[in-house]
């Protein structure tokens, strides 16, 4: 490496030090002390973690137990590395919301596309949350009135980090569970197991079921990237939590990404693997209704329910912040904050995911579609895309090689996916 060039690498590092004092200026002007790192922390995996840690267990039984972990890998590396393209982005403009990077990018029609975006995938995903648990329409209600309303309602990303801690602790109960119980179901499983409300047919398995796959291709592994990917979606919530972090920095923040992520990677491994290794091929979709039939009256299947029925009513507030954020943006512009359209915005959004949750319960598989394609645009392809288009660095750069490579890495999961998708869609008809 010559002079000249190393020279330019530490005049960058100074222009991005310098680039982030305008950012850490305004954050002094708005608060005195920000969210700690813990909490910060907490907060992110709260964002990472919800109903998508059920489905993982699937997914390792779809694409085997090696597949699954490399590409769990690959997912959360992407991951860290497209926020790490945002916050870089944000030092460097000033810039600290997903939607304003899109118009910069894009000019308005780019702020619009990631707002309706960030819409539809948050939405979403409370609409999948509140709908997992469909058993009593009016402990639903009572949940969301009584939980999720008064914690949506908070003004600031930062008061939630407690209920996150929460919530994180809980999927950790879950993971502890599933590694339990995996001596608890012999195999090869049984016929005709009974649930709470019905008899589940199950065929009986052989011994030769009962041996872990290591790799697997089908049909159905064409949906473990985007469960991936949906399972470690927090881009929408990292810019709002960067803001309110205590003595915020690029690489303060970078650790907190870190952390978070490596707990959820950590929580996710656990709990995939030691589901598939107690029902391996005959796995559900949703795990937890597989132990529902074997044990459905065991006392830690029954807590465990309620933990994590508990931990994703926890988790909506901290998803519908980016959406009421998003839906103000596109009916009324940047504006002062005001209690009163806080207030409505907030009561419009819940009011229309618990009325879908209950009215039209198979719209899951309509935002199944939506969820992969969002997830895919906002964690791979709109990153890559900000960054090629506001950095000013060469396009022969590390990261603007890298920024390159989570476009194509999207478009390719995204079409594919979505194409095989259609066709078992299809084949059902």
């Amino acid at each position: 490496m010559s002079v000249n060039s190393v020279q330019h690498e530490r005049t960058a590092d100074n222009t991005e030090d310098n680039e982030t004092a305008p950012l850490l200026a305004r954050a002094a002007e708005t608060r005195t002390k920000g969210a700690s790192f813990i909490s910060s922390v907490f907060n992110l995996m709260n964002a990472i973690m919800g109903s998508g840690i059920l489905g993982l267990a699937y997914a390792m039984s779809s694409t085997g137990i090696i597949g699954f972990c490399i590409l769990l890998v690959i997912v959360s590396s992407l991951a860290a590395y497209s926020i790490h393209l945002l916050l870089k982005l944000c030092n460097q403009t000033d810039i600290n919301s997903y939607e304003d990077l899109g118009s910069r990018a894009l000019q308005k029609p780019g702020k619009v596309l990631v707002a309706l975006a960030i819409l539809i995938q948050n939405m979403g995903g409370c609409l999948e949350t509140v709908a997992w648990y469909e058993d009593g329409r009016l402990l639903l209600i009572l949940a969301t009135v009584c939980i999720v309303l008064p914690l949506s309602l908070l003004p600031k990303i930062g008061f939630l980090g407690y209920t996150s801690s929460l919530a994180f602790f809980f999927m950790l109960y879950f993971a502890i569970v599933v590694v339990i119980k995996k001596w608890s179901i012999p195999c090869p499983l049984q016929h005709n197991v009974t649930t709470f409300s019905s008899t589940y047919q199950i065929s009986n398995s052989s011994d030769s079921e009962c041996t872990p796959k290591l790799f697997v291709i089908s049909s159905k592994s064409v949906y473990a990237i985007p469960t991936m990917a949906f399972s470690f979606l927090c881009h929408t919530a990292v810019l709002p939590i960067y803001c309110e972090l205590d003595r915020p920095s690029k690489t303060r923040m970078q650790n907190v990404t870190n952390v978070s992520i490596s707990l959820s990677f950590l929580v996710y491994l656990i709990s995939a693997l030691f589901g598939y290794l107690t029902f391996y091929a005959n796995v559900d979709s949703e795990l937890l209704l597989s132990y529902d039939a074997y044990l459905p009256w065991d006392v830690m299947v029954i807590t465990v329910r309620l933990a994590i029925l508990l931990s994703v009513l926890l988790t909506v507030p901290l998803i519908l912040f980016p959406s009421r954020k998003a839906m103000i943006l596109l009916l009324q512009g940047v504006q002062p904050f005001s209690w009163t359209i806080h207030t409505i915005v907030t009561l419009i959004i819940l009011s229309v995911v618990l009325l879908m949750a209950i009215f039209v319960p198979d719209i899951k598989n309509v935002f199944g579609v939506v969820g992969s394609t969002t997830s895919t645009c906002l964690l791979f392809i709109f990153p890559g895309v900000f960054y090629l288009k506001i950095s000013s660095q060469s396009f022969r750069s590390r990261d603007s090689i890298g920024a390159g490579f989570l476009v194509v890495f999207g478009l390719i999961v995204g079409v594919f996916s979505l194409t095989v998708i259609f066709i078992t869609w299809g084949q059902r008809v």
